[in-house]
């Protein structure tokens, strides 16, 4: 199993080790090097194995063949980047805020996930995110995040944390590193979190699989979730991320679901609700694409309104994106010939999913907070 990947990333060269956060950007004659070489029993060359000693000290490639070691990934046209692939909508939970509405448990078989899994590397993904629903709980989960690994992708996975502690996820984790897993918190306290998840019980799995995954030292970085009924609990959640030495990022604005559905929107806590920052555009759907079940291909998780299939276009379908996002960021519809329009703080896309859920200006728009003010 190889413990390095040499990669094209969008117009630079990378050399990056799974499990690691840290990377190395390499010369463009580097990698057509390490690319000539890739598979040969010679030695590695002398200055790679000076930047490995490095950047990972405790990695010998000194006098090692490329082979044992090192995957190099291929020049793609397409341009990808990066990519997420929601591998099931099907959840153990049932959150209050959880903006992907109905959670029902379809997909593709296995042989269609793989399929996905080689177009998105042809396509030049190299950072992977692996979401759900909750996506441990998908039967393919082992074999679409092992195949991934074995492409050379650099693996995020995005978690309620439930499952962690399973044995047959920590020998897989071991055996092929994340670059992060990104686990969700909705709350501090057993009453708090089972009720917003509506599962009893929720806290107790969470807290065992944290246990699970903080002894196998997996990178962890947690995503507090706070609304109407975990705000009183925001510095509590704070603190035990601070004790368990865990990185997190806060989120407090509640989006409505997938399919325009308003109903999420009762757990906002009206206090924590705040203007985000100017938009000011995204690569999405030019240097990343999302993935849905079926293997639909969107701009991103929210701009799923002209789709792809992967399985039946196959990577051909892809040169259509771009013209796609592009179409698809335009101020049209309840935004057409908006004075504020330049300073908005929301795409398009998003903008259009509180218009059909009938959500108050404020929660989304500068013309809201205006009259609010």
């Amino acid at each position: 199993m190889h413990k390095l990947i040499a990669s094209p990333f969008l117009d630079q060269y990378l050399l990056v080790r799974p499990g690691s956060r840290g990377g190395v950007l390499l010369p463009r004659s580097h990698y057509e090097e390490l690319r000539a070489h890739a598979g040969s029993t010679q030695a590695a060359p002398s200055w790679l194995a000076d930047v490995v000693q490095e950047q990972w000290p405790g990695l010998e490639v000194t006098g090692r063949s490329t082979a044992e070691f090192l995957l190099v990934r291929h020049l793609s046209k397409w341009g990808y980047a990066r990519a997420s692939f929601e591998i099931n909508l099907g959840c153990n939970l049932r959150c209050k805020h959880c903006y992907l509405g109905l959670k029902v448990n379809s997909g593709m078989p296995l042989a269609d996930k793989l399929r996905c899994l080689r177009i998105m590397t042809e396509a030049g993904v190299l950072w992977l995110q692996i979401t759900g629903g909750e996506p441990t709980i998908d039967k393919d989960f082992p074999a679409t995040y092992r195949a991934a690994f074995e492409l050379g992708m650099m693996i995020s996975v995005s978690t309620n944390g439930s499952l962690l502690w399973r044995e047959n996820l920590l020998t897989l984790f071991r055996a092929c590193p994340p670059y992060r897993v990104t686990v969700s918190m909705y709350g501090a306290t057993k009453a708090t979190y089972d009720e917003l998840t509506q599962r009893e019980g929720a806290w107790d799995l969470f807290v065992q699989g944290m246990n699970a995954a903080r002894a196998a030292r997996l990178p962890l970085r947690m995503s507090i979730i706070v609304t109407e009924d975990t705000a009183h609990e925001e510095q509590a959640m704070l603190d035990l991320c601070e004790r368990w030495g865990v990185e997190y990022n806060v989120f407090t604005n509640v989006t409505p679901t997938i399919y325009g559905g308003g109903e999420v929107l009762t757990a906002q806590s009206k206090e924590h609700l705040r203007m985000r920052k100017q938009f000011t555009g995204c690569n999405a759907g030019h240097t990343f694409f999302h993935t849905d079940p079926h293997g639909l291909v969107s701009i991103c998780k929210i701009g799923r309104d002209e789709q792809i299939s992967l399985p039946l276009e196959g990577i051909d379908g892809l040169s259509r994106l771009g013209a796609i996002a592009d179409r698809l960021m335009l101020r049209t519809g309840g935004c057409s010939g908006c004075k504020l329009s330049g300073t908005c703080t929301v795409c398009r896309p998003l903008a259009k999913h509180y218009q059909e859920a009938k959500a108050p200006l404020e929660s989304y728009c500068q013309h809201g907070i205006r009259k609010a003010g």
